[in-house]
C-alpha cells in the first residue's frame, strides 16, 4: 500500500539498508545488525533487520560499513561567537574577564554577521550529525533589533531544526552588569519584542523546525523583575525559559553577595525552577542543588569544551543523571571552545566525566545518549526525535566506519567517540538529506566562509 500525504500526492519514500549497526537510543537501547531503515515524508515508517521491506523507492542508500545514530541536538549555542574563535586577549581569560574583554567587540555585531554567523556555525553542526539546535542570543546592539528574524531565515535556508531563544540583557556597567551600555536593552523592549517572536515564529505543532523560547543571558545581567516577567510572559504564550546558571564561582560569589542566596536558589525564588526551564552550564551546584533540579523537572545543557577553555571546572553531570535531572550535550560558543562539533563535543562529555567519576561512570553510549535523545528531553521534544522508531521525524547520520581512524574498532557504536569520529558521512532532516559524503549537499553554502572571515577580521581587530 502506497503512503500518500495530506495534498493527495505519493510521499517519498528512502530507504536505508546493510546498514551495519543502528543504534537507536530508544527505551530498550536496541541495537540493529545488518539493518534496514525506511524514511516515507518526513518520518521513520520502519526499521528492522535482515530483509527490507519491498519497493518502489525514490532512493536506496547503501548503509555497508556505516553506523546509524539519530540526529544529534545541541542544547546551547552562541551562534554569532562563530566569528570570535581563538581572539587574542580572551582565549586564556576565566569567565567574567572573558566577557569584559569580548563584549568591546560584540557590539559591532549586525544583521548581516548573524545571518553569516549563523550559516556558517549550523553548517559545522550539521557536518558533525547535529540535526537540531539551540541558539541564545541575548546581545542586541542599538538599532538592530530584528537579529533573531535573520538567525531564523539562515536556520531555514540550510534546513536544520531550530531553537532560538529570544535573549536579554537589562543592566549595563553602569547598572552593576558587565555589559555597555549600548548592547543592553530596556525591559519593555525585551518583553515586547520576545512576545512578536512567538507570535511570528513560533511553531508548537509536531514536528515543527522552528520554536521559540525565552532566556534572559545570566542573573548578573537582568534584573529580578525581567526574570519573573519573562518567566509570566513564556507561561503565557506555551513556549520553555532558559539561562546561564551556576558556571562560575565568581558568580556564585555575585549571587550570595547581591541576593543572599545560591545561584539555584535564587531561580527557585524567581519562581523559574519548574518542568519548562533548561539551564546551561550547572557546573557549580551541590546535592541539594541538584535535588531541587530534579524535583523541579529542569533540564540541563552540560558544555564540557567551553566549562574546560574557560576553567570553569567540571559539572556534576552523573550525579545529575542518577538524581533524574534531564541532561542534553551543548557546544556552547564558539568564543569559548571554539567549534560547533557535536560528536566531538560528546566525546569531550565522555572523557572529562571519567576524570571526575571514573572510567565506568561515562560509558561511549552513555555520552551519546545526552548528545541525542537527552537533549530532545531537555528541549521537550522527545515524542518527536532523539531515537530511531517508527513515527519520528526522520533526523539521523550515518557514519563511515571504514576509515583510517576506525580501522580495527570491535565496537562501532563507542568507536564514534572512542576513535575520535569528527564528520558524519550523511546526515538527513526531517526527511532531506543535508549532508552527503561528507560534504553538504548545498555546495553554495561554502561560499559564505570567505565573507564570515572577512567580517571576523573587521570585527576582532578594527575599531577596538
Amino acid at each position: 500500500m502506497h503512503n500518500m500525504a495530506k495534498n493527495g500526492t505519493e510521499m517519498q519514500r528512502i530507504l536505508f539498508k546493510n546498514v551495519e549497526v543502528i543504534a537507536t537510543f530508544d527505551r530498550e537501547g536496541r541495537e540493529l545488525k545488518g539493518a534496514w531503515l525506511l524514511v516515507e515524508g518526513n518520518r521513520i515508517a520502519a526499521l528492522g533487520e535482515g530483509e527490507p521491506p519491498p519497493g518502489p523507492f525514490a532512493e536506496v542508500i547503501d548503509g555497508r560499513d556505516r553506523v546509524m545514530i539519530p540526529g544529534m541536538v545541541n542544547t546551547h549555542h552562541h551562534l554569532y561567537q562563530s566569528l570570535f574563535r581563538a581572539v587574542p586577549g580572551a582565549a586564556d581569560k576565566k569567565l567574567f574577564d572573558w566577557l569584559i574583554f569580548l563584549y568591546e567587540r560584540w557590539r559591532g555585531i549586525d544583521e548581516e554577521a548573524v545571518y553569516i554567523s549563523t550559516l556558517v556555525g549550523c553548517m559545522e553542526l550539521l557536518l558533525s550529525g547535529c540535526t537540531t539546535t539551540s541558539d541564545h542570543l541575548y546581545l542586541f546592539p542599538e538599532g538592530r533589533e530584528r537579529l533573531i528574524d535573520v538567525e531564523i531565515e539562515a536556520a531555514r535556508e540550510l534546513g536544520i531544526r531550530f531553537h532560538p531563544t529570544r535573549g536579554s540583557m537589562s543592566l549595563s556597567r553602569e547598572e552593576g552588569g558587565l555589559p555597555p551600555e549600548d548592547v543592553v536593552q530596556t525591559e519593555e523592549e525585551i518583553l515586547a519584542d520576545s512576545e512578536r517572536l512567538i507570535r511570528a515564529y513560533h511553531d508548537p505543532s509536531f514536528g515543527a523546525m522552528t520554536r521559540i523560547a525565552l532566556a534572559p543571558c545570566s542573573p548578573f545581567s537582568v534584573t529580578p523583575e525581567l526574570m519573573r516577567e519573562t518567566a509570566e510572559l513564556a507561561r503565557e504564550n506555551g513556549v520553555l525559559l532558559h539561562t546561564h546558571l551556576a558556571e562560575t564561582i565568581d558568580e556564585e560569589e555575585f549571587c550570595k553577595k547581591k541576593f543572599g542566596v545560591r545561584p539555584v536558589e535564587y531561580l527557585e525564588e524567581l519562581g523559574w525552577l519548574e518542568g519548562d526551564v533548561w539551564l546551561a552550564h550547572l557546573v557549580h551546584v551541590n546535592s541539594p542543588d541538584i535535588k531541587r533540579l530534579a524535583r523541579a523537572g529542569a533540564g540541563m545543557a552540560h558544555c564540557p569544551s567551553s566549562n574546560m577553555l574557560l576553567g570553569s571546572g567540571i559539572a556534576p553531570v552523573v550525579e545529575m543523571l542518577e538524581t533524574g535531572v534531564k541532561v542534553g550535550l551543548a557546544v556552547d560558543g564558539s568564543a569559548s571552545n571554539d567549534h560547533s562539533n557535536m560528536i566531538r563535543e560528546a566525546r569531550q562529555a565522555m572523557l572529562v566525566a571519567r576524570v571526575k567519576y571514573g572510567p565506568e561512570a561515562m560509558p561511549a553510549r552513555k555520552a551519546l545518549r545526552m548528545a541525542t535523545v537527552g537533549g530532545a528531553e531537555v528541549l521537550h521534544r522527545a515524542d518527536e526525535i532523539g531515537t530511531l522508531e517508527p513515527g519520528k521525524c526522520a533526523d539521523l547520520s550515518l557514519w563511515n566506519i571504514s576509515a583510517l581512524n576506525f580501522s580495527g574498532a570491535a565496537d562501532p557504536v563507542a568507536g564514534l567517540l572512542h576513535c575520535g569520529a569528527q564528520y558524519a558521512d550523511l546526515v538527513m532532516v526531517n526527511g532531506e538529506i543535508l549532508v552527503r559524503g561528507g560534504h553538504l549537499v548545498n555546495d553554495g553554502l561554502y561560499d559564505h566562509i570567505p565573507r564570515h572571515r572577512e567580517i571576523a577580521r573587521r570585527l576582532t581587530t578594527e575599531g577596538i
